[in-house]
């Protein structure tokens, strides 16, 4: 009974939350938490009156340790394409290893509880409140990437700034020309609305580059038949950060004042606008899609990267869900005894 009141209140929060900034981080676990709340709080409820409500709740228990089955088999068999298709460096075997380790963590833990007691126990509990956490925490960015991803922008961007990705042998990849193309769409919606912002093509030179990555992008942005006067090139960016920070200092010299709507690949949407709020620079950002099979590993390395740029944040995170996932847990042991 008392969970559909705690999903109206994260539903409370994730409306607030998202009002005050669509960017914030914690939007996420407020969607999901309402959701998941919500749903169970409903089925709860309806359970005492409906056999129907019953079932789902029967269903949805025993789903658990299947999708765990199924999402562990699932990246395993998305690391062997990675690997087959991208390479074996390290960011490409991601789904790889987190597949492996969500079918083993379960089998160890049962191990631990048979071979060690009551030790073994608390050692298995704290890997259980490690996976749920980061279970938990993932599904949420997930989830919140693609609900941000998704949101109509109504505000007219003074510049658009195209994050670089990459060259090979100094010409656009498959990836990056995604972005330069999402990037030309808002580009031409907001000639019709008669906005005429520039277009800042942000990417500097690598050590295996032979150009600076602007310099590309913005040859290919001219060859689409936009007018030079509306490309403001970015040469020396080499990160996302140097990205958003050479951007701005380049519109602020051009006298290009106002928001600004930056583009990347859309498992790196809410990583930067993430990142844009952190600097205090009015911007949001829109994705450009990635093919299928890359996307778990993208989703994944964005997610690590995110957990590590706000540490202080995960550790309150984490305390906070772990008196959450006590106070659930004694609940229920409660109720069972009682």
């Amino acid at each position: 009974m008392f969970l559909l009141p705690i999903g109206i209140v994260f539903g409370a929060c994730y409306l607030i939350s998202r009002r005050r900034d669509p960017r914030l981080l914690r939007n996420g676990p407020f969607l999901v938490a309402a959701i998941t709340f919500g749903i169970i709080g409903i089925l709860a409820i309806l359970a005492e009156y409906n056999i129907v409500a019953s079932i789902l709740l029967w269903i949805i228990a025993l789903a658990i340790p299947l999708s765990i089955l199924v999402f562990g088999i699932g990246l395993i068999a998305n690391g062997v394409t990675m690997l087959r298709r991208e390479g074996r460096s390290l960011g490409h075997q991601l789904s790889l290893i987190v597949g492996v380790l969500v079918l083993v963590l379960p089998i160890v833990a049962v191990v631990l509880v048979m071979q060690f007691g009551l030790p073994g126990f608390w050692i298995a509990a704290l890997i259980g409140l490690a996976s749920a956490y980061a279970s938990v925490a993932f599904v949420s960015f997930a989830v919140y990437s693609i609900v941000y991803g998704r949101m109509r922008h109504t505000f007219a961007p003074s510049a658009i700034v195209i994050h670089g990705s990459g060259l090979i042998r100094g010409r656009v990849t498959a990836l990056l020309r995604g972005r330069l193309d999402r990037g030309l769409r808002v580009y031409g919606s907001e000639l019709a609305r008669g906005n005429r912002p520039v277009l800042v093509p942000s990417g500097g030179q690598g050590d295996d580059e032979p150009r600076p990555e602007g310099e590309a992008m913005a040859e290919y942005i001219k060859e689409q038949g936009v007018p030079e006067a509306d490309i403001v090139p970015e040469t020396r960016s080499t990160s996302t950060r140097e990205n958003i920070a050479y951007s701005v200092e380049l519109l602020d010299a051009a006298d290009r004042c106002g928001p600004i709507m930056l583009v990347t690949s859309d498992y790196h949407v809410l990583r930067t606008a993430s990142l844009a709020r952190r600097m205090n620079v009015d911007a949001q950002v829109v994705g450009s899609r990635t093919a299928r099979y890359y996307v778990p590993s993208a989703f994944i390395r964005e997610f690590v990267a995110l957990l590590v740029e706000n540490r202080v944040v995960t550790l309150i995170a984490v305390g906070t869900f772990a008196v959450l996932m006590v106070a659930i847990l004694v609940g229920t042991l409660t109720a069972a005894l009682g």
